[in-house]
């Protein structure tokens, strides 16, 4: 159900010549699937809808997605595995770990768990 002020959609930065790499590497990594809008534009609805923007100007305005994890580890094993760099290892939090990774377009994310 939808909500006045809640988070409904997430739109990152694919600069120009990295879509397919970055859709190749949210496949991999966490078996997401997109739907192409154009040439520069491609969607996902994996739990929060969102989509890359592939001629982004606003680069050094990224935010800074969280996903969730069961197992932290394997999912950092398979970021790692599908070409992400890890650039914050695994760390404690008020309310449990996390790590952060930039995929291959160069977006920050964060995975957390329990």
């Amino acid at each position: 159900m939808k909500q006045t002020g809640k988070l409904d959609y997430l739109e990152m930065a694919a600069p120009r010549g990295t879509l397919d790499s970055v859709k190749a590497f949210y496949s991999a990594a966490f078996s997401w699937s997109f739907t192409d809008y154009g040439p520069t534009y491609s969607a996902f609805d994996e739990g929060l809808e969102g989509g890359f923007q592939a001629e982004s100007t606003e680069a050094a305005q990224r935010p800074l997605p969280v996903l969730y994890s069961e197992v932290l580890e394997e999912t950092l094993a398979a970021v790692e595995a599908a070409g992400g760099k890890i650039v914050k290892p695994i760390f404690s939090f008020p309310g449990g770990r996390r790590f952060h990774f930039t995929d291959p377009a160069g977006n920050e994310l964060a995975v957390w768990g329990e």
